[in-house]
């Protein structure tokens, strides 16, 4: 059962969490938390302003301040003593003092820094439930046996992680059983032995790797929405839960700016075959949304509407004609070159549309000089047209449906007066994407979910499916079909 920031985000949401958690006392859950509310986003924030202000300053830096209030207040409000944090407390500030002093904040220290969060969340989550009687033990990742590659800020798991885990989990539990309660996220360099951070939202990822190591029957993803959903309900309030998902309409979903789950999360799971389920702290009896390796798609037609705002579109067109091998390569090279991910591409022999993804690092955005450079460098092969303030519209749906998807999509556009500018469709076949100008985007995404999802439009094509079948159809006056 893993729980994110917001789920734990007081003292009132911990009993929250724990009275959900000993709801159901036949089960003796791993239990994996990330850092409390907005912490990870202080712990930074406090680094970066360590490194301007100066070391006799580092102490007053507000973000410092409001982390100290948050974890002392609701380990007073739990009725726990303050010695659970208060060395990391005292720690974190002689860190930012450090930092402060150096006047540098490297990957590896940003990454030891944000640590701080989950390490007491962790341990104030433990201390409470032991203290309503339900044993539990506190676990660091770094210390359990996750083991990563030294990418700070964005580690991937080794192979080696599973066996380990495994090990120090079920040892334990033999010789004295107790809930492991357990930091997401965070991991331990291989070659460094340093702590790593999985990324942002790689709680996820500590969860379903813990999951596949122990092989458990699944995995709970706890969040503060009821599910994956047919789109952002910021977007458009009339958004509802998708009961069923398969992993890779999960992860194509993640990748194009679904916020619910973490895009490398899934892997350990489908490995593993484990069904993850997603479901709200808030709201502990929502059904949620279940994620398998397949599911029935027959009355599939489309799962769910995402929207990546802000992104940069390329049209590179080579300056020789027909028949030059090598233009592809050449391009992706110098996106490799320039550590630049690519998100969608369409193609013919001599040009290139593209999108370039907007969080190229998790901690920022990608800034005009690097724009810049790399048109640079494409100009010296091809005539670029950089187009920016773009967004991609990926309709994530039933593969065997893409064509009713189009046409139905392009229908709804075309009434709405708006012109795609690029369509492209991933070789996973259950994701076509569509880019559309920002101003446009938000206005699509509630009259393609109106289309699709409220108008009938399932019924319309179970009807038709019936006809072509040779089955005679009643519809019936409130809209329900009957097919004998």
């Amino acid at each position: 059962m893993k729980f994110g920031g917001s789920s734990v985000s007081s003292a009132a949401r911990m009993r929250e969490v724990a009275d959900l958690i000993l709801s159901f006392p036949e089960e003796t859950p791993v239990v994996v938390l990330s850092a409390m509310g907005k912490t990870t986003n202080n712990l930074l924030l406090a680094g970066e302003k360590a490194v301007s202000c100066g070391a006799p300053k580092a102490s007053e830096i507000n973000e410092l301040a409001v982390i100290k209030e948050l974890h002392l207040r609701t380990i007073d409000e739990l009725g726990l003593d303050s010695s659970i944090v208060s060395g990391f407390l005292d720690e974190l500030e002689q860190l930012l003092k450090g930092v402060a002093m150096m006047k540098e904040l490297t990957l590896r220290t940003r990454d030891y820094l944000v640590s701080f969060g989950e390490c007491m969340s962790t341990r104030i989550f433990a201390a409470y439930l032991n203290k309503l009687g339900k044993k539990a033990r506190q676990y660091d990742a770094f210390d359990l046996g996750f083991i990563t590659t030294d990418d700070f800020t964005n580690a991937d798991i080794l192979e080696a992680t599973y066996p380990a885990v495994a090990k120090r989990l079920h040892g334990d539990w033999i010789d004295d059983p107790a809930i492991p309660i357990v930091t997401g996220f965070l991991g331990k360099g291989w070659k460094s032995c340093a702590v790593t951070t999985l990324g942002r939202g790689g709680s996820d990822l500590t969860a379903t790797t813990i999951g596949k190591a122990l092989g458990l029957r699944e995995i709970q993803v706890w969040k503060d929405v009821d599910g994956v959903l047919t789109c952002d309900p910021n977007i458009y309030a009339n958004a509802v839960p998708v009961p069923y998902l398969t992993f890779d309409e999960a992860a194509e979903l993640a990748y194009f700016g679904a916020q619910v789950l973490h895009p490398q999360s899934m892997r350990p799971a489908r490995e593993g075959g484990i069904p993850v389920r997603v479901k709200n702290s808030y709201n502990r009896h929502a059904p949620g949304t279940v994620i398998t390796k397949t599911r029935d798609m027959r009355k599939s037609i489309l799962t769910s509407i995402v929207l990546k705002s802000n992104i940069t579109m390329l049209d590179i067109v080579s300056t020789r004609m027909l028949g030059q091998y090598g233009f592809l390569a050449k391009v992706f090279s110098i996106f490799e070159d320039l550590g630049i991910s690519v998100d969608s591409v369409a193609t013919s022999e001599v040009s290139i549309s593209l999108t370039l993804d907007p969080s190229k690092l998790w901690s920022r955005e990608l800034i005009q000089q690097e724009l810049d450079h790399v048109v640079e460098e494409l100009e010296k092969i091809a005539v670029v047209h950089l187009l920016q303030h773009r967004s991609i519209i990926s309709l994530i749906g039933n593969v065997q449906r893409s064509s009713l998807i189009l046409e139905k999509a392009f229908n709804v556009l075309r009434r709405n007066g708006v012109n795609v500018q690029m369509i492209s469709q991933g070789a996973s076949k259950v994701n076509i994407s569509l880019v559309v100008n920002d101003s446009e985007a938000k206005q699509c995404v509630q009259a393609l979910h109106s289309a699709f999802f409220e108008n009938g439009f399932l019924s319309e094509v179970e009807e038709a499916d019936l006809a072509q079948n040779g089955v005679p159809v009643l519809v019936s006056s409130n809209g329900a079909i009957n097919g004998n």
